[in-house]
Formats: structure tokens, sequence, C-alpha cells
């Protein structure tokens, strides 16, 4: 039976300002199951991060009812069920990048020995073994960014949020990063819930793919993948893979009639 891991119904999020209500989320509903890859793609302002950061307790809805692993966002983040990744690494220059990484488990008081073996075996997670006694400023954008999900990782909790990671980066960079996170959530068998601006980026690593209006927020078109979990790079080029992309382009295309 499969194990759910968000669910969200009728949920809605209203941000008052001064020049008046913002709908950033609308009656959105979506289930997550366990083991899920699933992007949320749609224009600037669609509510994607919104809707991550409601999963991760930064932000409260107005509207509707959410559960991440069965229980409420916050009761969720207090037992550390996932990690954040931003779209910035946000490393602090003056730590080395294993300390860094163990950040988080200083805070929450991991004894030492403990804090050492999880960073080593993170370390290794995201080919970045040997590089823990090296400065953020030593790294290319992205090795910083994988040392950046080594952080969140660090946890080992079993859902990532990620947060347009990859967005900064040149498409090289992009694609290199993209092949290794397929490789390392099919090495943890982690639910990762991905913010993304690109149709490629999106049709490539997920299994689900979240296709969001522009305000109020909205899922116009939720599209289960039909390719294979081994997916080599080249797999962007099938009439299969082409297809898929075509169904996002129209589901965004549909999601502006809303305007």
């Amino acid at each position: 039976m499969n194990e759910t891991v968000i669910s969200a119904q009728n949920l809605s999020l209203t941000f008052h300002t001064n020049d008046g209500p913002v709908h950033a989320l609308s009656d959105v509903d979506l289930t997550i199951e366990k083991g899920e890859f699933v992007s949320f793609i749609g224009p600037s302002g669609c509510g994607k991060t919104t809707f991550l950061r409601v999963m991760a307790d930064l932000e409260q809805p107005t509207g509707g009812t959410i559960t991440v692993n069965g229980v409420s966002p916050e009761q969720a983040r207090l037992a550390r069920a996932y990690g954040y990744v931003f779209q910035a690494a946000g490393l602090y220059p003056w730590r080395t990048i294993a300390r860094n990484i163990g950040l988080p488990l200083e805070i929450i008081g991991m004894p030492r020995r403990e804090q050492r073996e999880r960073i080593e075996k993170v370390l290794e997670l995201v080919d970045l073994k040997g590089f823990g006694k090296k400065f953020p400023w030593q790294l290319s954008g992205g090795m910083q960014q994988r040392a950046s999900i080594a952080r969140a990782l660090a946890f080992d909790a079993d859902l990532l949020l990620m947060d347009e990671p990859f967005g900064a980066l040149d498409e090289i960079v992009r694609d290199h990063l993209n092949e290794q996170l397929l490789a390392l959530w099919a090495r943890t068998e982690k639910t990762i819930c991905f913010v993304t601006h690109s149709i490629p980026e999106a049709v490539y690593l997920s299994t689900k793919i979240v296709v969001m209006s522009p305000r109020p927020g909205r899922v116009t078109d939720v599209i289960e993948s039909t390719l294979p979990r081994e997916r080599p790079l080249d797999i962007r080029e099938s009439a299969e893979f082409l297809e898929i992309a075509h169904r996002v382009r129209e589901g965004l295309r549909a999601g502006h009639s809303y305007d």
C-alpha cells in the first residue's frame, strides 16, 4: 500500500498587504506518495515556492488543510521530517564545507562523533568526499549547491524540499547536477518536492509534474511521467520525453487563461 507523505485539500493562502490581499494559493488539492519525485512548475508568482514553504511550516495557510507524514507541518518540522534546499547555497564563508553541513547537527546537540560520521556519509552521497576541509569560496557554484544539498540531507529525513536549487547555474553544470540528483534519489529512495521554471528539468527529473497557474496559484494539471526510472540525459531527445514536455507546455498555457 502506498504511503502518503503530503496531503493538501482545498489549500489556500492569502497574504494581506498594504495594496490589498494577494491570493498566493487557491483550492489546491494534491497527494504525494512516499518515494515520488514531484516537480512544481509555473510562471513566477504562481505559488510554487509558497506551497513548498507551507509544507515546511514557513508559511501558514489561510484555508483548507495540509499534512506532512500524517501530521501538521509544524509537528513535521519539530520531528525534523524534511530537509530544505534554498535557491542560493547559503553557506557561511568562514566555515569549512564540513562545518557548514554539520551546522544543523550542532544546533540540535548531536554528539561530535556522530556529527563527523553523518558529515562523511553525506559528503560521499553528493560526490564531495575529500572536500570537507575546503571553504565555500574554494568550490565552484555547482559544488557549493551540492554542499547545500548535503546539509539538507544531514538529518537523514525522508522528505527533501528543493526550491529551484539549480536555477542560477549554467546549463552544462545544471545537466550534470540533474543526473547526480537522480542518482542520489535512486540511492536514498527519498521523497523529493522540487520547484523549477525549466520544462526539460521538470520532465527529466520527475515521476509527477504539478503544473501551476499564475495568481491565484492553482494546480492546472498533474502529469504522471511514463519515463523509466533509469534516465540517461539523451532521453530528452526521445518522442516520449517531448510528448510529456508538450503536455506541460499546454498546461502552462491553459493556466494563463485565468488572467
